[in-house]
């Protein structure tokens, strides 16, 4: 809204200074702090609300140190994170955007299965929630909203062979020629490849001419099982004080890099990337979900003062998973968010092992102590703010990782 409000002062009015708006890098700036003064400062009051609404958390025995301390304690805190997030971005951001469209829609929907799923456990006295089903459904219908609008909306477009790109600059004017072409492409980034450009529609060749009209028949699935496993991977990760806010600020704050210079013709230019039009945008978003993540830390660090819930963690997953999406680093997820991963192999592994050996032998054994894996080294005797803080440095490890995929192919 700001942001019209300030073209409309610099281009009609010809007010001084209001031309800054024009500038990403300015809005994504302004989006952090305003996000940041949201959760801190109003988050409080969200909390003592949530307190005073009896939304205390039930906390189930499993054995674990400092756990039933945690019993009453408010959740629903992610609604601190969404309210944090799309302010700026109402603000802030180009609204007609596609890419900015599809994370305040994905915020929404998402935020809205873990407010139900909140809303049964708490109030209903249903400690499974909403039934699992019921979220796949809701995983699926998001992505098959996500998958279609980019693969359909004539304004998701890339321009993948950016080198061949003129820049010349021309009396401080940077001028760029119109070859080559932006084009309709299912291709993604295959990290850590020279030429690391996958088209899913490839995929299909075996089908003879045409087999490209065809390729959302494998596009618009991928979405939705990326979408699915990476929100189910954020809500594993949420076990314990400030684990699924910091490790998803640190993905999401690398998506961000990874967006910035996806969206700019000359960052791209130089890092020979795909080059996705209208894509830096999303800067703004995510500048604002990372303030949003942060000031959230502010409370949910240990000891916890609220935790972010369903309503958090799968909205978190969805965003990231819309994001990477969106700039075709997909692929790139398993290292991103390798926390979420691993917390999601590790319940997989313990299930799967457990029902093997017990058909095989009578009796089910584990592989872990106990999953998700930040369980494991909670009864292994670590403390909970130890883990935390070594899982942040994994985290960050696997960022720089990621980042440095730009230049090592």
């Amino acid at each position: 809204m700001l942001y019209y409000l300030f073209e409309y002062l610099d281009k009609t009015l010809d007010v001084p200074g209001t031309g800054v708006f024009q500038y990403i890098t300015f809005r994504s700036g302004l989006a952090v702090l305003l996000s940041l003064m949201i959760s801190t400062i109003f988050g409080k009051k969200i909390i003592n609300f949530l307190r005073n609404q009896q939304v205390g958390e039930t906390v189930r025995e499993l054995g674990l140190e400092g756990q039933t301390q945690k019993a009453g304690t408010p959740t629903m805190g992610g609604l601190i994170i969404i309210l944090a997030t799309l302010i700026p971005v109402i603000l802030l951001a180009k609204l007609d955007n596609i890419y900015v469209l599809l994370l305040i829609v994905t915020t929404l929907w998402m935020g809205t299965i873990g407010f139900i799923d909140d809303y049964i456990k708490i109030f209903k006295k249903d400690k499974e929630g909403l039934k699992g089903r019921f979220k796949v459904i809701g995983q699926v219908g998001l992505g098959l909203i996500v998958g279609s609008v980019l693969y359909f909306n004539p304004g998701v477009t890339v321009r993948k062979d950016t080198q061949r790109t003129n820049i010349l600059q021309q009396n401080n004017e940077v001028m760029i020629s119109s070859v080559p072409l932006e084009e309709k492409s299912t291709a993604t980034t295959i990290p850590f490849f020279k030429n690391n450009e996958f088209d899913y529609a490839d995929l299909l060749s075996f089908i003879g001419d045409g087999y490209e009209t065809w390729a959302w028949l494998i596009f618009i699935p991928i979405v939705i099982f990326i979408i699915t496993a990476v929100s189910n991977g954020a809500n594993l990760t949420d076990g314990i004080d400030g684990l699924a806010a910091g490790t998803s600020a640190i993905s999401v704050l690398t998506l961000g890099i990874f967006t910035f210079v996806s969206g700019n013709i000359i960052f791209s230019n130089y890092l020979n990337i795909m080059y996705i039009p209208n894509s830096g945008e999303m800067t703004v978003f995510i500048s604002a979900f990372v303030g949003a993540l942060i000031g959230f830390l502010w409370y949910n660090s240990y000891p916890a003062a609220v935790f972010m819930g369903d309503t958090g963690s799968l909205t978190i997953g969805g965003i990231i998973a819309v994001i990477a999406i969106a700039i075709r680093k997909e692929l790139l997820i398993p290292v991103i968010c390798g926390i979420f991963l691993a917390e999601n192999l590790s319940v997989v592994l313990q299930v799967s092992y457990f029902k093997y050996t017990k058909k095989k032998f009578g009796e089910g054994k584990r592989i872990f102590l106990m999953s998700p894996l930040h369980h494991h080294y909670q009864k292994k005797g670590y403390h909970e703010s130890k883990i935390v803080t070594r899982f942040w440095i994994v985290g960050i490890l696997l960022a720089i990782l990621s980042i440095v995929t730009l230049k090592l192919r």
